[in-house]
């Protein structure tokens, strides 16, 4: 799982610069219509999930935990086909499936945090990710009949939120990756940053 991250830091930067960009533009948009904000989700979730497959089936034969970012990847692919299948979904299906990706997605966030705790620094960024995704999900399902201004905004602060968590923590990841050297990418253990 280090491995993958070290070698594939981009993935976590490319996702979290689709969740900026997808919450700023619910944030700068207030008065979309949901055709709109299925679009902006679709494409949010799509581009996300791509990434993550690409970098998990690139480094496959480098890393063990390559499985875990696959399986996040698909999970954020099928929500993105689902909203690209049926774009006239209702409000209530559209706001459960979105609770439903940020449920699911928060939690295999937190695995590969838990499971990267003793390679990396900072891998609490992560977990906060996770966190607010599953805080998302969890106030989705408590709340479905949320007004549709509400719902935009929620939507737009876990997506910025989360972007910004995950471009803090690729970027972080980028650094360990250029201080390690060659023998350590290749074993997976980054050289630990000097104090």
């Amino acid at each position: 799982m280090d491995q993958l991250l070290l070698r594939s830091w981009w993935m976590l930067a490319l996702r979290g610069a689709a969740a900026v960009l997808f919450g700023v533009l619910a944030l700068i948009w207030p008065g979309m219509t949901l055709l709109v904000l299925v679009a902006l989700f679709a494409a949010y979730a799509l581009v996300a999930g791509a990434v993550s497959i690409y970098g998990a089936v690139k480094n496959r034969n480098a890393d063990t935990g390559w499985w875990l970012v696959l399986l996040l990847g698909v999970v954020s692919v099928a929500a993105g086909v689902i909203a690209v299948v049926n774009p006239g979904i209702t409000a209530l299906v559209l706001v459960l499936l979105m609770g439903a990706n940020a449920l699911v997605t928060g939690v295999l966030d937190i695995v590969v945090a838990i499971r990267l705790r003793k390679r990396i620094e900072r891998e609490w960024l992560l977990v906060l990710a996770g966190v607010v995704s599953i805080v998302f999900g969890l106030l989705v399902f408590l709340s479905p009949a949320a007004g549709a201004l509400a719902l935009v905004w929620m939507v737009s602060f876990y997506a910025t939120l989360t972007g910004v968590l995950l471009l803090t923590l690729a970027f972080r990841a980028r650094k360990w990756a250029r201080r390690a050297t060659p023998g350590d990418v290749a074993s997976g253990m980054p050289r630990q940053p000097a104090t």
